[in-house]
């Protein structure tokens, strides 16, 4: 009778400890995960404020999400130190500089691919026939979106301004056409610019729009991302953090990168302004394999290409493991895609875990001598860790 009644226990004991268990994997255990990696997440506020204090940026706004929930966000520090001093907010506008690369010019190309507008295999000759000369007869697209093409990184902005006092973009792109390949397509990385404003200019060869209007009309707006613009409006101005001074003045709304303000603003390698809570948005639909809200902005198949390594260790858009992806830290997956930008603003995506994390600083005010390095690689591990 009591070994029965022993065996009975028992049995409760073992289907109590199952329900509990299974109640804890379905609900109780997901609030104490999120709960654990909110108060690790705490820590990037004294890292942040450390970086502050060592004078590497004036202010910074950084945000870590998982799916659909914002598990950190935080505004630290200044818009605008000189000539005058202005607090950073949650919602303040950054210069994003080569964020532009993937989120307007690599993205809108993939619409187009998607639209079956162009293949990504498709000669460059075949958009810009002037494009295919000095040893770049043979470059494709995915050789432009991959840094793979063999143009050089950049190229001389002061002597063009020389040249053109006011922005005069067909001259921008006349130089770039007459350049010599410094390397074979596909043969090498070598990031640059130039394929990205080449991009841009295929993207207005096909669809008749520069990028402004294109990633506005097929991006942006659907997305919901409402201060996410090129040449951000006037009225704006006091909620944009600056980036360096030029003739006594901030710049704030002026694109910072010499090239794009030749180009008036617009181009495929910079120019994009955008807040932490817009790019939010971005991540979770690239997160969720191009959708939001039940709308489709990229199919699955332009997601992978725009978000995997393809050539050299770079996607068609974003870093995933070249030279360049230090930025993830050393505990991020290794198939998590990221991005910067020279005025101290990057992204890293997770894509297995679908964590983000977004770190917007105005590092080259006042006089472009700061750095993001050190704070990129420790937010980077203090979140990546948290998820292992």
């Amino acid at each position: 009778m009591f070994g029965e009644k022993k065996k009975d226990m028992k049995l409760i004991r073992t289907i109590t400890t199952f329900f509990i268990l299974l109640l804890c994997l379905t609900k109780g255990c997901k609030f104490f995960q999120k709960e654990i990696c909110r108060e690790d997440l705490s820590r990037i506020d004294y890292v942040v404020e450390e970086e502050i204090k060592k004078g590497n940026f004036p202010g910074a706004v950084v945000l870590v999400g998982q799916r659909n929930k914002v598990l950190y966000c935080k505004a630290f520090g200044y818009e605008v130190t000189e000539p005058y001093e202005e607090v950073m907010n949650n919602g303040t506008i950054f210069d994003l500089a080569s964020l532009t690369k993937p989120i307007a010019t690599a993205t809108s190309i993939m619409v187009l691919a998607d639209k079956r507008k162009i293949k990504l295999s498709d000669y460059v000759s075949r958009y810009l026939p002037a494009f295919a000369r000095q040893g770049k007869e043979q470059v494709r697209i995915i050789h432009l979106l991959t840094h793979t093409s063999g143009l050089p990184a950049y190229t001389n902005a002061d002597e063009l301004k020389e040249q053109f006092t006011s922005p005069y973009p067909d001259k921008v792109i006349e130089k770039i056409c007459s350049l010599k390949a410094l390397s074979k397509p596909g043969d090498k990385f070598r990031y640059s610019c130039l394929g990205y404003i080449i991009l841009a200019e295929i993207v207005k060869a096909v669809s008749g729009k520069s990028i402004d209007n294109f990633s506005r009309e097929h991006i942006f707006s659907p997305l919901g991302m409402k201060h996410t613009f090129y040449n951000p409006p006037d009225c704006w101005e006091k909620d944009i953090a600056a980036t360096e001074i030029v003739r006594q003045q901030p710049l704030r709304g002026t694109v910072h990168d010499p090239l794009a303000r030749l180009m008036g603003g617009v181009t495929g390698n910079a120019g994009l302004f955008s807040t932490a809570n817009d790019l939010t948005i971005y991540c979770r639909m690239l997160l969720n394999g191009g959708k939001w809200k039940g709308r489709r902005i990229l199919s699955p198949e332009a997601v992978t290409m725009l978000t995997t390594a393809q050539s050299h260790g770079r996607a068609c858009g974003f870093d995933v493991n070249s030279s360049y992806s230090w930025v993830k830290g050393s505990y991020a997956p290794e198939e998590a895609f990221c991005h910067t930008g020279y005025t101290g603003t990057s992204i890293v995506c997770d894509p297995s875990k679908k964590v983000y994390v977004i770190i917007l600083t105005n590092r080259s005010h006042p006089h472009d001598k700061g750095t993001t390095r050190p704070i990129r690689k420790k937010i980077a591990d203090i979140v990546f860790q948290a998820y292992r």
